[in-house]
């Protein structure tokens, strides 16, 4: 399973990227912000998607709803610093299929990604 992570933090997708590796999935491809992740999601099989909110050029919220436009099946997780319930709510309603609030725990990552895939 090919999993895109979209994230302007190096330091952030090298975090997910062990915590991914420790659970199984070590296909991955990093974008570090909205317009270079539709970029590598133009690329092909991406099965998965986790993005961060705040990043520049295009952030998160942006790349969920131009990703949900051309595909509208495929799992986005969101791990990001906002944490209010109305940035929750707005996450949702944009497409996300499930949300991290940072920091987080490898195991809660674990959990939230395994939920997505059933």
């Amino acid at each position: 399973m090919k999993i895109l992570i979209v994230d302007d933090s190096s330091t952030m997708r090298r975090i997910i990227i062990n915590t991914l590796s420790r659970i199984g999935y070590t296909d991955v491809v990093e974008g570090e912000n909205g317009k270079s992740g539709l970029e590598r999601l133009g690329q092909g099989g991406v099965e998965m998607i986790i993005t961060d909110w705040n990043m520049p050029e295009m952030d998160g919220l942006e790349f969920v709803k131009v990703v949900r436009g051309q595909n509208p099946g495929i799992p986005i997780l969101m791990v990001t610093t906002n944490a209010a319930k109305e940035d929750i709510v707005e996450a949702l309603q944009a497409g996300v299929n499930n949300y991290v609030v940072k920091p987080f725990t490898p195991d809660t990552l674990k959990e939230k990604i395994e939920s997505l895939l059933g």
